[in-house]
């Protein structure tokens, strides 16, 4: 059974209120064969936790890389994955989808 986006952000907010830093990750957009539609939720900790997907996994990893930069900075982020973008195969959307992302730090 897969988490919903209630709970998803309610399990963000619980890391929040337990004082770690969180990044929350959300489909804004996409196009074409897209794994997981707009409004899917990833949630993330400084610690390495995690809830929800953006991509049923083949862009989370990148996703995660720029969580932590967020978290860091806390400059919200727009990533936009596709298959026109050199990283493409390195992320794993070679199949013809595009995706964009945005990702913020939970205050």
């Amino acid at each position: 059974m897969s988490e919903t986006s209630e709970d998803i952000l309610a399990t963000a907010a619980a890391w929040r209120a337990a004082g770690e830093d969180v990044a929350l990750a959300t489909v804004v957009q996409t196009w074409g064969s897209s794994p997981r539609p707009p409004g899917s939720r990833l949630a993330m900790t400084a610690s390495g936790k995690l809830a929800g997907s953006v991509s049923g996994g083949c862009i989370e990893g990148a996703v995660a890389d720029a969580a932590r930069q967020t978290m860091a900075s806390g400059t919200p982020q727009v990533l936009d994955f596709g298959v026109t973008d050199e990283r493409a195969w390195e992320v794993g959307l070679a199949c013809g989808g595009k995706v964009k992302v945005f990702v913020e730090k939970l205050a």
